[in-house]
């Protein structure tokens, strides 16, 4: 075993605007934590996510492959019952392969991959976890019914009920702050993934960030503004304990957004985020729906810069086990790259020929992407194209001057769907938080 190998941190964001942080070049939204993670290392300027929501990028995330591969292309509805609504238990995880190479895993946050007890945490590889294992959760302890019975069950440690006990991003912060100390001087590397519910809705934020946000007016954007807020200061609090424990240099960190902000004027909260300059948000397989802030830290390997090739969520697990020693499974398609020979420029090129997406099934939308162009055909749509070099917002389709080119990208998505299944459950409104009533019932 190495004795370099470094401890893996993976940080998600759920719901993020693209434009919603410092390095991205919000001038709205102070966030000096991920600010300096992102000046400590790589910003991959074209960085993906494996689908356009909340569970199936994070199904690819874990298991390295497109998720369409075992079906999970849709949210698991919130049922203890339910065997199948959740990240199948033929798929290896990157918990799993990182324990095989010697690692101590740990989670903390969101985990939305399925509420059977078969599908906890701890029975997928993680040493240990905490936090809300549905689709979200209310923020305050004594926030009223405001969705879906999951945002309002006992948070779960270990298997375990526990009650919440401040603002949840805090708490996760705490939590995460917690793991990082107590695993300072084991002698075994360590994996946390470190999953925010921020700032994906309820929008509920502390005064203490409200105040501190006048200059944004319209409320709604200044509550997600809060939220953004309170989860950067959170990752400062994880990041800050690495240094303390003198890790931080040996540690290597990826940051993402589950997917693109949400536009939710259809539930009466307006376009709260900013995906600027993309078009789209998120559900949308334009860049709005699935290209987000991306960040890869290892300051003991990695020099500070930009990576402009396209790279994507499903990266994660070949790079961590490669550097964990560990091996990657070879008894099925694992779609991730191992990022570090191109992160360091020991490889030049780009690490993916072309990247995919899915929603809807075999007859729903399709999007590809190859060099700097981005194809996409909408269920009985006309077929798009786009050059991301000179119109990254996606405002010039240039299939009509283009045909050979869109017949080649149809060709790719028919070869690449013969490796994909039809999805295994559908999205649940359910999962998605309601507005309160107005009278007691």
């Amino acid at each position: 075993m190495s004795a370099d190998r470094p401890n893996v941190l993976i940080i998600v964001a759920d719901d993020l605007g693209y434009n919603d942080v410092g390095f991205q070049g919000s001038k709205e939204i102070p966030t000096p934590h991920l600010d300096k993670l992102a000046a400590s290392g790589i910003r991959c300027t074209n960085g993906y996510v494996s689908h356009s929501f909340c569970s199936p990028t994070r199904a690819g995330m874990l298991t390295g492959r497109y998720q369409h591969r075992f079906g999970h292309e849709n949210n698991p509805g919130w049922k203890p019952e339910s065997t199948t609504e959740g990240l199948r238990m033929d798929q290896i995880t990157l918990p799993e392969l990182m324990r095989k190479a010697g690692y101590s895993t740990g989670a903390v946050g969101k985990w939305h991959l399925g509420a059977h007890p078969q599908f906890h945490p701890m029975k997928r590889g993680f040493d240990e976890y905490f936090g809300a294992l549905g689709g979200g959760h209310k923020y305050f302890p004594e926030s009223g019914k405001v969705a879906a019975v999951e945002y309002s069950i006992p948070l779960d440690r270990n298997g375990k009920s526990e009650a919440q006990t401040k603002y949840l991003t805090e708490q996760f912060g705490d939590e995460a702050a917690a793991y990082v100390q107590r695993h300072a001087e084991d002698g075994k590397p360590w994996m946390l993934y470190l999953a925010f519910n921020a700032p994906h809705t309820p929008l509920e934020a502390p005064e203490s960030w409200l105040a501190k946000l006048g200059h944004i007016e319209e409320g709604n954007r200044r509550t997600y503004a809060a939220m953004v807020c309170a989860m950067d200061a959170a990752i400062g609090q994880v990041m800050d304990k690495l240094e303390a424990t003198k890790q931080r240099e040996n540690t290597l960190v990826f940051f993402v957004s589950d997917n693109g902000g949400p536009h939710l004027a259809f539930r009466n909260l307006g376009n709260f985020t900013d995906n600027s300059p993309l078009q789209g948000a998120k559900g949308s397989l334009y860049e709005g729906g699935m290209r987000v802030p991306f960040l890869v830290s290892w300051p003991a390997k990695l020099k500070p810069g930009v990576y402009e090739q396209p790279v994507i969520s499903l990266d994660f697990l070949p790079t961590a086990v490669t550097l964990a020693g560990g091996e990657v499974p070879k008894d099925r398609p694992i779609d991730g790259v191992d990022l570090m020979p191109y992160l360091s420029g020991e490889k030049s090129g780009a690490p993916h020929e072309r990247l995919f997406w899915r929603t809807g099934g075999f007859k729903g939308t399709h999007a590809v992407r190859q060099g700097p162009w981005k194809f996409v055909q909408k269920a009985g749509g006309e077929p798009e194209l786009y050059d991301l070099a000179v119109d990254v917002g996606e405002a010039k389709n240039l299939a009509k001057e283009k045909a050979e080119m869109v017949a080649q990208f149809t060709d790719a998505i028919a070869e690449w769907e013969k490796g994909t299944i039809a999805p295994t459950f559908e999205s649940p409104n359910a999962n998605r938080p309601v507005k309160k009533k107005k009278k007691a019932e």
